[in-house]
């Protein structure tokens, strides 16, 4: 009977401190909220639990690792792909690039391991094709799902180039390839260089000598022409686009951008003009006032062509010499027009 009564007080013990293991075991899982599967237990020696089990995080983001073990031994942290995400001895683990590993707890006796994911960065930019005028500038955005600052790069810096800041300036005409980069992860913008547009505010103009006018060019990015005459010695045009005539004849002048040229024709007319006489008789030592009536209104060159007969100022006022005859002109820009002078004792 006394056989009996101590085997039962031994179960009774028994079954006591196997409670007693079973309701603080129950406690930390309570705590520490896991998945029994996902605890990994060495020789059944120790049991070591942990605050999560599963872990995604973005590049440069950090988390903290708890846990706990039954044997109440200090854990040790480690990770299977420190380039991934590192640990430190507090359980704090970094994300260093996109992949995945595994951050262990370990005590002598048993382990237990949470599944780390660190997210690839995504770029988003504020446009994915993009075109602009050759010698202007532009400015593209780009924000990453990390904060992570971008680095750009031109394809073709010949055709393109872009700063830090993803100011972008156009060299010349092409397409090009604008790539965006943060923590292994790109983005790529097109990029077509095109040529501009150039209108003028006309496409011809007659003119006469010494007269001028203005040309206009407007272009499609608001940038100034460089402006061209094919024959100066009939027009000239300057670095605003006034064209002066100089004397007759025809004359391309063209405003240039990037390449494109347009051309705006420029006629120089020849005048024509009408003589107050066609003849006069002078006595000798009298004089005669010639008037010519211009078209382009400018003033004639007069000429004698026997000055010892009659000469002739610049006013046209014609003086009687000695007795003969001769001719007196007057001339503008290639016309001419002639007077008979018969000088008389």
């Amino acid at each position: 009977m006394r056989y009996l009564s101590k085997q039962f007080h031994r179960q009774k013990l028994f079954l006591h401190k196997g409670t007693s293991i079973l309701l603080s075991l129950a406690l930390i899982a309570t705590l520490f909220t896991t998945h029994v599967t996902s605890v990994q237990s060495a020789g059944g020696y120790a049991l070591v639990l942990l605050s999560r089990y599963n872990c995604t995080l973005r590049i440069g983001q950090s988390c903290f690792l708890t846990g706990v073990a039954s044997n109440g031994k200090r854990i040790v942290w480690k990770s299977s792909k420190s380039s991934v995400a590192s640990v430190n001895t507090y359980g704090q683990i970094t994300a260093k690039k996109a992949g995945t590993c595994k951050i262990t707890g370990k005590v002598t006796g048993g382990e237990a391991s949470c599944q780390v994911t660190v997210e690839k960065t995504q770029i988003t930019l504020s446009a994915s094709n993009l075109t602009i005028e050759n010698g202007t500038c532009a400015t593209i955005k780009a924000s990453t799902s990390n904060g992570s600052p971008v680095t750009w790069k031109s394809q073709k810096s010949s055709v393109a180039t872009i700063d830090e800041n993803g100011r972008i300036t156009a060299r010349k005409t092409g397409e090009t390839n604008l790539t965006a980069k943060a923590d292994g992860s790109t983005k790529v913008c097109r990029l077509t260089v095109k040529k501009p547009k150039i209108t003028l505010s006309r496409k011809s103009a007659s003119l006469y000598r010494k007269q001028s006018l203005a040309l206009q060019a407007k272009t499609s990015s608001g940038r100034s022409v460089t402006w061209k005459t094919k024959k100066k010695s009939v027009a000239t045009v300057s670095k605003s686009g006034r064209v002066t005539a100089i004397k007759h004849g025809t004359a391309i002048i063209t405003a240039n951008l990037d390449g494109v040229t347009k051309e705006c024709e420029i006629t120089v007319k020849s005048p024509t003009i009408s003589l107050s006489k066609s003849s006069a008789t002078i006595k000798k030592g009298k004089s005669l006032k010639l008037t010519a009536a211009v078209s382009s209104g400018n003033a004639p060159a007069w000429k004698s062509s026997k000055s010892a007969v009659a000469s002739v100022d610049s006013m046209g006022k014609v003086t009687a010499k000695k007795k003969g005859s001769c001719y007196i002109y007057a001339s503008e820009d290639g016309t001419k027009e002639t007077c008979h002078i018969q000088v008389t004792a």
